[in-house]
């Protein structure tokens, strides 16, 4: 059944190259998009990408959160690494200081945050690391969105830990049948087509699901939609995401 009087937010991962931030793809990106999550120093980041993000996303008023992830920049943050809750608890809430206090010195407030890569996934399924993410963050501050994979128990801890939740779907991933995302092993898991990807990205507003990469059709309720900055041709995606969802009617407005 077709959904009316539609809003979404569309996110995306950025401050996640040396370069990145010194204009071109991230910024461009910028005007199809209502919500950054910028990275903070785990997998990716540093002082000068931060600022530089913090103020491109200024410009274009759009709405600033931290993404901390697993502080293995070799891997990207994409290796599952074997931390004790402590340690991440310890560290996001580093990250995520560091971001808001970046933020800080620019005029800007963070407002959420979304983990990354093999720190996301995992806290989907395992609940001991999303009660570490939640700990950390709330060492910081509770008055903050954290999202989330939509429909994984890590919204429901975030939630018992006294968070707003944004259930989150992704434009520019294809799923599986249990509603996790494509393994990144596998040369399908990305869209790369602009087309797809702002279908894929309606369909998920209008009908809250997605066809699964067996061709069922599976069960997915968004507040937010991500495209990854890293994409090729992330820019192009964007645009079509936003120009799908604009044609249909859809408001694009930020979480929080």
């Amino acid at each position: 059944m077709k959904r009316t009087g539609l809003r979404i937010d569309l996110n995306c991962d950025m401050g996640e190259s040396p370069g990145a931030s010194a204009g071109g793809t991230q910024e461009s990106m910028m005007r199809s998009i209502t919500s950054v999550n910028v990275a903070c120093g785990g997998h990716a980041g540093d002082e000068e990408t931060m600022r530089a993000t913090i103020e491109q996303a200024m410009r274009w008023r759009l709405a600033i959160g931290a993404h901390p992830g697993y502080p293995d920049r070799e891997n990207f943050g994409r290796l599952e690494l074997k931390m004790p809750a402590s340690e991440i608890a310890d560290s996001v809430y580093e990250q995520v200081r560091a971001l808001a206090e970046f933020a800080a010195d620019c005029g800007a407030r963070a407002v959420h945050v979304k983990p990354h890569g093999a720190l996301y996934n995992q806290a989907a399924r395992d609940r001991e690391i999303a009660e570490a993410i939640a700990a950390g963050v709330g060492r910081w501050r509770r008055d903050v969105v954290l999202v989330g994979l939509a429909g994984s128990q890590m919204l429901d801890v975030f939630r018992e830990a006294g968070f707003v939740v944004a259930a989150e779907a992704f434009a520019d991933r294809r799923y599986e049948a249990d509603g996790t995302l494509r393994s990144r092993k596998f040369e399908s898991a990305l869209i790369r087509d602009p087309e797809e990807a702002g279908r894929q990205a309606l369909r998920i507003v209008e009908h809250g699901s997605v066809i699964a990469s067996d061709g069922t059709e599976v069960a997915v309720d968004a507040q937010t939609l991500c495209i990854h900055g890293d994409t090729p041709g992330a820019a192009e995606i964007a645009a079509a995401v936003a120009r799908f969802l604009r044609d249909a009617g859809v408001r694009l407005e930020a979480i929080s």
